[in-house]
């Protein structure tokens, strides 16, 4: 249920709804947005009698919610959730473009990538430090010191740093780093992980996995937010189907679907999503085009020598080449793309 409270509710008024909540044994959650501002209540295994709330002081109406999802549900929040990345906006009119490698591997080539993206007009940094791979014979990254390189690079080109936590045990040092902590597919029903991310304070990249619905996507992301942190974005990065002509098939109807139910910025990511280099460029745009909220294209000074992923990574010539053709479909739509190029 949705509490929607009178514009000139107290302070005193509000405590009392909260408290009255918690009586019950359920969990209040204070939802602001430019048009309303109301009370998410959690914790109800069935229909909340709003004859509970009606005639308390401050309240304007209840409002049932009949999605599982609750807080990311647009039903609670019509207004975009806007996440602020230390002065970059997710979730506004600009469309954010985070840029990189798979992989960090070394000094020179994380250095070299993070100024080509920035020089490119790229405003984030991405890059793996902790690497899950499918097979344990595989590169599985510099860990820490992949991390340090990280932040090397953020202190050079200005760029915020987006990077995956692989387990609990080693996420507090990636959010120590990281601007934004990215939950990878393999992690999207890793529960433990995301409560433990949901107690951070930080902004959160949750990618689909790759046989998630959109609803268990969602879910997902309902466990981040209900135990308080609201800096959740979503990522569709490609699905498994019957296809096999391309790595993965990448799912656009998501972005649609996604931004109807969910209040939560929409990341895509077409490097996974069709893992071929030359077709990574007519899938971004084609996201854009889509609504998506932002990109995240992986970037490599030289693929061909790549230690993960170098045959779906650009080129810096070929992400600059992106970059302008991705900026003409932001202005048919009438949104930017976010840059710190002046």
């Amino acid at each position: 249920m949705l509490i929607v409270l009178q514009s000139d509710a107290t302070p005193e008024a509000i405590a009392n709804i909260e408290g009255r909540i918690r009586e019950l044994g359920f969990t209040p959650h204070s939802i602001e947005g430019a048009g309303r501002t109301a009370i998410g209540i959690t914790g109800n295994k069935g229909p909340v009698d709003p004859g509970h709330f009606r005639l308390l002081p401050g309240v304007a109406d209840c409002i049932p919610v009949t999605a599982p999802y609750k807080l990311v549900s647009r039903e609670v929040k019509r207004d975009d959730t806007v996440i602020d990345v230390g002065g970059v906006q997710i979730g506004g009119k600009p469309i954010v473009v985070m840029a990189g490698p798979c992989s960090v591997e070394n000094e020179n080539q994380i250095l070299t990538a993070a100024r080509g993206v920035a020089e490119a007009g790229a405003s984030m940094l991405r890059g793996g430090a902790f690497k899950p791979r499918t097979s344990p014979y595989e590169f599985q990254g510099l860990r820490f010191e992949g991390l340090e390189l990280l932040a090397k690079a953020r202190a050079e080109t200005g760029l915020k740093v987006i990077t995956e936590a692989k387990d609990t045990a080693t996420l507090a040092r990636v959010a120590e780093t990281s601007d934004i902590v990215q939950i990878g597919a393999r992690n999207m029903q890793n529960f433990s992980l995301l409560e433990a991310v949901g107690d951070l304070r930080k902004p959160v990249m949750l990618k689909r996995g790759n046989a998630a619905t959109i609803k268990e996507l969602l879910m997902a992301a309902e466990y981040i937010v209900s135990r308080g942190n609201k800096q959740v974005m979503l990522c569709e990065r490609g699905i498994r189907t019957i296809e096999t002509m391309t790595r993965n098939t990448l799912d656009l109807n998501a972005i649609p679907m996604l931004k109807m139910r969910s209040h939560l910025p929409v990341i895509v990511d077409p490097s996974h999503g069709i893992g071929i280099r030359n077709a990574v460029g007519p899938m971004a745009r084609a996201a854009i085009a889509a609504g998506a909220d932002g990109l995240i294209i992986e970037v490599h000074p030289d693929p061909d020598r790549a230690l993960s992923d170098g045959m779906q990574s650009l080129t810096l010539p070929g992400f600059a080449q992106v970059m302008k053709e991705l900026s003409a479909i932001a202005a048919a739509m009438g949104r930017s793309i976010h840059s710190l190029v002046k």
